[in-house]
């Protein structure tokens, strides 16, 4: 294995990090001033749009799909790096790269199962940053952390599909510019094979009986920059039935292959902000004083910025092994190692951030500084794409598996 950036890697990496230095960081306080400024907290602030044009005019567009076509074609270790710079400033990168959530795993459902139809009316769009997107699979009735539990219907009529479910925390939904949902139902509720029970179809936002009901906080945020997370109820919502993505009882299959890349991007970025969580822990204890001495001096904070030192280059160590498994044997064949960031990265990174918001005293838990909401970000992304401890439960059944 061999982590060595190649070429065409550090010639992104150097421009991406100039785009952060010249564009991004300093536009973060100017989104929160322009957000400030509008009556409707769910529309884009004009500097994202600016950004964006920014981004694209200089190639720092799609980085996450590897096809060569459609997207920049990198391969999984190729990205690791650009995405970890993403992190640095989550709220605002991934979003101007084109290369945010949910809209990258939407993009690659379309790119690998949606027909050629599917495909110039939804993924090109979204490949352009025309438009955005929402993955609607968890529920508020069902344990959704086991996919077959989800009891959202999609039933056949004629030429048509009807969808009848509640779901809730689908993010994206409440961006003006999310005009077309995906979404997880069943079509064959009593099927014998619980994992051909599920469908995926997509669902245009102006479709009746599509109904965004309310945005849902997380932590108390509401996420504006991400596109926010809402209730979103399906009531005898008709579409045509070439809206099916892929097959009828193909849905917990896309849902697998669509999470994967999904895993490996979040932990990517959840790497980045860690490292920005060590900055703000040394400016801040070469800063204060407390009890006479800079904290800095102080032995139990240098237990802390060691630890995260040591943590992070583990975890970025075991991310990039993933990543080159991820292009060397595929998705199945980096199982284990995938399962095991999407344990390891979150829990870690949280336990980062809560020792850079303890060093920050009252600041730490303030809108003065991005701690509080990275921590809620991290925090979430313990249930997020799987809890852990479902995780926990395939890989421990893998191990065991071994000597049984």
């Amino acid at each position: 294995m061999d982590f060595a950036f190649d070429t065409r890697t550090e010639e992104l990496r150097a421009k991406l990090l100039a785009f952060m230095d010249e564009h991004v960081y300093p536009a973060q306080q100017v989104m929160h001033e322009q957000h400030a400024e509008q009556s409707d907290p769910w529309v884009v602030p004009p500097v994202v749009e600016e950004l964006k044009a920014e981004a694209k005019r200089q190639g720092l567009w799609n980085l996450f799909l590897p096809d060569a076509e459609y997207g920049a074609g990198l391969t999984n270790l190729q990205y690791a790096p650009l995405a970890e710079i993403t992190g640095r400033a989550p709220q605002l990168a991934p979003t101007v790269l084109n290369c945010g959530a949910p809209d990258t795993g939407n993009m690659e459902v379309l790119f690998q199962f949606g027909t050629e139809e599917q495909k110039k009316q939804w993924l090109e769009p979204l490949l352009a940053g025309e438009i955005r997107s929402a993955f609607a699979m968890t529920e508020p009735d069902v344990a959704s952390s086991d996919a077959t539990n989800i009891e959202t219907r999609i039933e056949r009529d004629g030429d048509d599909y009807v969808i009848n479910g509640r779901k809730w925390y689908i993010s994206g939904a409440m961006n003006p510019a999310c005009q077309i949902f995906i979404v997880m139902g069943k079509t064959d509720p009593d099927g014998e094979d619980i994992r051909r029970q599920q469908s995926m179809i997509l669902v245009p936002r102006d479709t009746p009986g599509l109904t965004v009901k309310r945005a849902m906080q997380v932590f108390g945020y509401e996420d504006h920059w991400h596109g926010g997370h809402a209730e979103v109820v399906f009531d005898n919502v008709r579409v045509p039935a070439s809206s099916l993505i892929g097959e009828e009882g193909g849905g917990f299959a896309i849902a697998q292959a669509r999470l994967g890349p999904g895993r490996i991007h979040h932990c990517m970025r959840l790497i980045g902000m860690a490292e920005t969580a060590i900055e703000l822990m040394c400016k801040r204890a070469v800063a204060r004083t407390a009890f006479g001495k800079p904290l800095a001096q102080q032995g139990v904070i240098h237990e802390w910025i060691a630890d995260a030192r040591v943590a992070v280059e583990q975890l970025r160590l075991l991310v990039l092994k993933t990543a080159w498994l991820m292009d060397t044997v595929g998705n199945k064949g980096a199982h284990t190692e995938i399962q095991s960031i999407k344990i390891a990265t979150p829990r870690t990174v949280v336990d980062i951030l809560d020792r850079a918001i303890q060093i920050h005293g009252a600041g730490g838990v303030s809108q003065d500084f991005p701690l509080a909401e990275l921590y809620a970000g991290a925090r979430t992304l313990m249930i997020a794409d799987g809890p852990d401890e479902v995780h926990q439960r395939s890989l421990a059944r893998r191990e065991l598996k071994k000597y049984l």
